[in-house]
């Protein structure tokens, strides 16, 4: 129970922050002078609407995500989509340590993160365009 409310309470003070720094405006603001820009470049509101929202619940995430993220793309920048890319996003010092149980849940979870990091990088790919 306890890490339950700690976590809750970092959520909390998360949130707090953001309405301080004023990020809800910051983003309202952004986010409709990029969907204008979108919209005069003749990308569709709602296709450039469901990128940016995306965008915003990446940035809320952070952390962990967002370093992940730069891992992958830093991957697909420099080879492009590969075979092995699990294999190279593993962190060996932990999955060595791993009984096979939880050998195969990591791969699981870090294939998941993959997938969504390979989701953002095409999205963002495609939005530059």
């Amino acid at each position: 129970m306890a890490n339950a409310e700690r976590s809750f309470r970092s959520i909390a003070r998360e949130a707090k922050a953001r309405l301080k720094s004023g990020f809800w405006q910051n983003c309202k603001s952004e986010l409709s002078g990029d969907v204008a820009r979108a919209k005069e470049s003749g990308i569709s509101e709602s296709r450039a609407g469901r990128y940016f929202a995306g965008k915003v619940t990446c940035s809320i995430r952070g952390g962990e995500d967002d370093a992940f993220y730069e891992k992958v793309r830093a991957l697909l920048l420099s080879e492009g989509e590969v075979s092995d890319a699990i294999g190279r996003l593993t962190d060996h010092a932990v999955y060595d340590t791993l009984s096979y149980e939880e050998k195969q849940r990591y791969t699981l979870s870090l294939s998941e993160r993959y997938l969504r990091a390979l989701e953002r990088f095409r999205r963002e790919r495609e939005f530059e365009k």
